[in-house]
């Protein structure tokens, strides 16, 4: 039997941030490794918390005119190559199925790594007018890429969930629109539920998904100072129109090409939101997305236990009634620092202390997560007060990602300077870049950095190429990345 020591944190974030990850998501009860590598048993903590995420963006979504639809796990290799230009940025990835049962299949399956290939030939069959446009469809499901090889739970694994939205348009500049809106829902997503600021730009050309004109990201900053991409969404122009025949008369009775969009959000932004967040002691979750916003320890002795529990679960009725997602912990096996420790290992925003003093005084002790600190309330308008102090609990995440964020973004004018300035601090190097990807790869060889994004549309802050001395193009953000 594990002793009580061994169920919390034993590595430091600061010194040992990949084994403390790991320990975090499997001891906060999110998810295990499964026994083939590559790949993770998400447990419903931690589905939980993906759930959350898809219900506001689902909602978002359907606003705006989305409908969810599914297709086949399994995709056609004559399909994959209708479009030579996902063949050669996905084959290395693609997982393939070549029998079924004890007989060879007539044609190879791909194993999803994305659904472009399925989901536009049916879009061009859905799509005869202009009356028909805009169209947008959108899934909620797995896909694999056979590259990974170090796992890490929600950052990197050989399947990952996610959502991948696929529109087509009379135009390019609807196809924009659509595009910036999604980046829009993303961003609003990374600020209002998850706690974490982000920078908006777009790819280099030469990282940009295969066949898009365009590909734009959100990037967020860990606190080992690495960068995560936090999503993409694609301005794909008309290539895979133009490879799946998605056509359209227009009011003229004229054949026009559609423009077409994709747009995704992996579950890497559960990943993102653990590591930012979290702490020595355990997980650390926004309100937003907890499973339980709040945990009751009642703390009694034998002879004041009847008024005590009956108090908190006075509480908690009057929590609960109010949309308030609240546990009352009245294990009697368990005393109360144990209970402290192991909600504070899971990550619940706020507790609320309850001891005979608190019921004589009618009123709570509130101990917020993330920083211990602990005032007394009264039992007046309690779902209120709650509802402030998971607001307060908020902000504080924020605000703290957001000084990390802003304290690391640093300028740089040179190439030793880039090299010497990731080596020191990690974070993100801004420079001027004259867009030739040469320039990228003498920083990538020498300190596996790379330009994660470029500003969407700002001049360059920068007259010339930090590497090379050219005049700059654009503004290039270097960083290391999961």
């Amino acid at each position: 039997m594990s002793s009580e020591q061994d169920l919390g944190i034993t590595a430091s974030k600061e010194h040992e941030t990949g084994e403390w990850y790991s320990q975090v998501v499997q001891k906060a009860g999110l998810a295990d490794y499964a026994p083939m590598g590559g790949f993770i048993i998400t447990r419903p903590r931690g589905y939980a918390l993906w759930e959350s995420i898809q219900d506001h963006l689902d909602g978002w979504f359907k606003q705006t005119g989305v409908k969810n639809a599914y297709f086949p796990v399994f995709i056609p290799e004559s399909y994959l190559q209708q479009e030579k230009d996902i063949v050669e940025g996905f084959d290395p990835e693609v997982a393939w199925v070549t029998h079924g049962g004890y007989d060879e299949l007539e044609e190879r399956l791909a194993v999803r790594p994305t659904s472009e290939s399925i989901i536009t030939p049916y879009i061009a069959q859905w799509v005869r007018s202009h009356r028909d446009l805009p169209l947008r469809v959108n899934q909620w499901c797995s896909v694999v890429r056979w590259e990974a090889t170090e796992t890490k739970p929600f950052f990197r694994t050989k399947e990952f969930l996610w959502q991948e939205g696929h529109t087509a348009h009379h135009d390019r500049e609807d196809a924009w629109d659509e595009t910036i809106l999604r980046l829009d829902q993303y961003e609003r997503l990374y600020t209002d539920v998850l706690a974490l600021p982000t920078l908006r730009g777009r790819k280099p050309a030469h990282d940009k998904f295969p066949g898009a004109d365009t590909t734009t990201t959100l990037e967020a900053l860990m606190p080992d100072g690495k960068s995560v991409q936090g999503c993409t969404s694609h301005h794909l122009g008309t290539s895979f129109a133009e490879a799946f025949d998605i056509t359209y008369v227009d009011e003229n009775e004229d054949e026009q090409t559609a423009h077409t969009t994709s747009w995704g959000l992996s579950w890497r932004a559960l990943g993102a939101t653990i590591m930012t967040h979290s702490d020595d002691q355990g997980l650390v979750l926004p309100p937003t997305i907890a499973p339980k916003q709040c945990v009751i320890v009642p703390i009694w002795q034998e002879e004041t236990r009847q008024e005590v529990l009956g108090y908190a679960e006075e509480l908690q009725a009057e929590l609960e009634a109010a949309g308030i997602r609240v546990h009352l912990d009245d294990r009697d096996e368990r005393n109360p620092g144990f209970k402290f420790n192991e909600w504070e290992l899971k990550g619940v925003p706020v507790r609320f202390e309850i001891g005979p003093n608190e019921v004589e005084n009618e009123e709570v002790t509130v101990v917020h997560r993330p920083d211990g600190e602990t005032t007394v309330e009264t039992l007046d308008n309690v779902a209120e007060t709650a509802r402030e102090h998971l607001d307060e609990v908020y902000a504080k995440l924020y605000v703290t990602a957001e000084q990390h964020l802003e304290e690391n973004v640093r300028a740089a004018e040179s190439r030793e300077e880039i090299l010497g300035t990731i080596g020191q601090h990690g974070g993100y190097v801004t420079t001027g870049w004259c867009g030739d990807q040469a320039c990228e790869t003498e920083i990538k060889d020498q300190i596996a950095a790379k330009i994660v994004m470029v500003p969407m549309d700002e001049e360059p802050i920068h007259d010339t190429c930090g590497i090379c001395g050219e005049d700059a193009e654009t503004t290039a953000y270097f960083a290391k990345s999961y």
